[in-house]
């Protein structure tokens, strides 16, 4: 299989681009060290939330993979603080967690968390997801740039990133942008969950499809005047959603 070029670009950038791991495991931290060195990725690592938060404002990783359990403050606190920082706001963060509960993992995904991974783990399925995530940005980033989606009265500039509601920027993460990057593409259309899956995350959740139901609910919270009678990503019972213009 090639290798997608965001991939390519780090092999050739890693010091500029490393991964950066926050976990206090040194089992794991050198797990993902020795498989991710063979991947083509240079990693650093921090065993604290502190060190971490520091860490990736001054290394400007290209992905973060953070443990929710760390000694001095979990990793929700720390995602919901890089998310806060300009300098960290972007970066793409993949949630460790030993919490297996529905529940947990949105509430991981609540703090802004771009993708989860439940331990113990396969390194395959680790790498699979990172891929999955960079893949999605490099398209992002080589789609068309000058292009400008409008529905209603919100605007998606593909160039920017930015998403405009009303002449409000909408603040959103990865995830969110390239869902309602795909909705705002496909007006009219329906989608079903599979497409959505397939397209946004790249891979299989295992058959946990309710992944999309959260990005879907945080889209519209952001996005509609009343969330819970939506007027652009609408559901269609059995089958998935449709953006209305």
């Amino acid at each position: 299989m090639d290798q997608n070029p965001q991939i390519q670009a780090q092999q050739t950038n890693q010091a500029t681009a490393p991964v950066l791991v926050i976990d206090d495991e040194e089992s794991i931290v050198d797990l993902i060290k020795l498989g991710l060195k063979y991947e083509g990725f240079e990693v650093v690592a921090a065993s604290d939330g502190e060190e971490g938060i520091a860490a990736a404002q001054r290394t400007n990783p290209i992905f973060i993979i953070l443990d929710w359990m760390l000694p001095d403050m979990d990793g929700l606190e720390v995602c919901r603080r890089l998310r806060s920082n300009p300098t960290t706001h972007d970066i793409p963060i993949l949630l460790l967690t030993a919490k297996g509960e529905v529940g947990s993992r949105v509430e991981g995904l609540n703090t802004g968390a771009d993708d989860y991974l439940t331990k113990p783990f396969s390194f395959e399925e680790l790498v699979a997801r990172i891929r999955a995530i960079l893949r999605r940005l490099n398209h992002s980033a080589t789609a068309e740039n000058s292009k400008v989606l409008t529905v209603g009265d919100i605007e998606l500039n593909m160039s920017t990133h930015e998403v405009i509601r009303a002449g409000r920027q909408i603040d959103l993460t990865v995830t969110e942008y390239n869902l309602l990057h795909l909705f705002m593409s496909h007006v009219g259309q329906a989608l079903d969950r599979q497409t959505i899956l397939n397209q946004v995350w790249g891979y299989d959740f295992l058959g946990e499809t309710n992944i999309i139901e959260v990005y879907v609910r945080y889209l519209r919270e952001k996005i509609e005047d009343s969330p819970s009678s939506p007027r652009y990503i609408q559901t269609i019972r059995g089958v998935g959603y449709i953006m209305k213009g």
